[in-house]
């Protein structure tokens, strides 16, 4: 399993960041699709819960997600693995976890991807894990972006 750590500092109440991620049906408002995300769907309830399931259907493969934590509004967990197109390629096990740590001026957001690669894979395991930095990346960015501009 290989880890990808990122953090980004954004000066926001705790609570809009929180409600930010765990609002799977309003990404779309702030975070734009990309060569790997295409949106999410097959959301099992609203609000999002411990437990609440989708799908998350992109070009390399589909993932299944759960809610495995929920603790509002500091740490919220996803398990998503996803099956790869084709399937003889595997499945990549991924975990997502964000944890919230509220300052006097801004909250610092961690968010940690935990990925289990394949055998099929392993080959090109430095390229996808390259994919899933970049893309990790790009989700604190935009998350920061809009919940600053929400202020």
């Amino acid at each position: 399993m290989t880890q990808i750590r990122q953090e980004a500092e954004i000066h926001a109440p705790v609570e809009k960041i929180f409600a930010a991620i765990v609002d799977l049906r309003g990404y779309d408002r702030w975070l734009a699709t990309s060569k790997v995300f295409e949106g999410i769907s097959d959301i099992s309830s609203d609000p999002i819960a411990l437990g609440t399931t989708w799908s998350e259907p992109g070009p390399n493969g589909v993932r299944h997600g759960t809610v495995t934590e929920f603790d509002a509004p500091t740490r919220v967990t996803f398990h998503a693995p996803m099956t790869m197109r084709p399937r003889l390629l595997g499945v990549i096990d991924i975990t997502v976890s964000l944890t919230l740590t509220p300052g006097q001026e801004s909250v610092r957001v961690e968010r940690v991807v935990t990925i289990g690669i394949p055998w099929p894979l392993k080959l090109v395991q430095p390229i996808v894990l390259r994919q899933f930095r970049v893309e990790s990346g790009r989700m604190l960015i935009a998350l920061k972006h809009f919940a600053e501009s929400q202020r």
